[in-house]
């Protein structure tokens, strides 16, 4: 399956009050595992930033005003997202300001639903961890994901971060689907126009120290609650009759 992780930046919090895209970063994976293409493209949003939104991004009107508008790379955009499966962080926010855009350039183009399925981290993260902070940053710490070098938001950044959270997020799931063998992964993706060799490693979570102390701690009440615990192999009395 091709997904794109997908964030946007923006010069404020509600498309409605006219606010627009000034950043869009896409990564893409194959088979959960991330292909080395990606799409990243500043925008010229042509109204000021909200009070706030540019101290977020570190983005300015001076930095943007030599950058395309959405009209000039929409079709380049959409390309690279045509049929994909998109994975978003909060993905209300992002879509309705990626239609907004959209629906200024005619009604020929749709929505981004019209082209792709979606994937509401943040609907996952919640049902995974009821009533917590699922914030991008609150999962990262949650699910051991580096991420020190997020100084601002930006949206490739984020995106790359996002992979590494969804994969944590949902590393329970097995793929779904027949295995090919060697010969035939390698003719889907070729198929799919993918080069096999810039596929990169799956990102690997591994437990902090304190979840490992966390995970020992409740052991040990089960063992003083149950008397024995089975993966500590057979009892001494058990072990005496074998």
């Amino acid at each position: 399956m091709r997904q794109i992780i997908l964030d946007t930046e923006t010069t404020g919090l509600a498309w409605q009050k006219g606010n627009r895209v000034v950043e869009i970063g896409c990564v893409e994976l194959f088979k959960r595992r991330p292909s080395g293409n990606h799409y990243h493209q500043y925008l010229k949003p042509d109204v000021d930033f909200e009070p706030g939104a540019q101290e977020v991004t570190g983005l300015t009107l001076d930095f943007l005003a030599d950058k395309p508008d959405f009209a000039q790379v929409a079709e380049a955009f959409l390309a690279f997202i045509d049929g994909a499966e998109l994975i978003i962080h909060n993905a209300a926010f992002d879509l309705g300001f990626l239609d907004n855009e959209l629906s200024k350039l005619g009604p020929q183009f749709g929505k981004i639903t019209d082209r792709c399925t979606v994937v509401d981290t943040l609907a996952l993260a919640r049902e995974r961890f009821p009533g917590q902070r699922n914030s991008l940053d609150a999962l990262c710490k949650r699910l051991g994901v580096d991420n020190s070098h997020r100084q601002l938001h930006g949206a490739l950044l984020d995106a790359q971060i996002l992979g590494d959270v969804y994969i944590a997020l949902t590393s329970g799931q097995d793929d779904l689907g027949f295995d090919l063998g060697e010969e035939g992964s390698a003719a889907a993706l070729a198929l799919a126009g993918f080069d096999p060799a810039k596929l990169l490693p799956r990102p690997r979570v591994q437990a902090t120290a304190s979840e490992l102390e966390a995970h020992a701690a409740r052991l040990e009440r089960l063992r003083k609650k149950a008397g024995h615990a089975l993966w500590d192999g057979p009892k001494q009395e058990e072990a005496a009759v074998a």
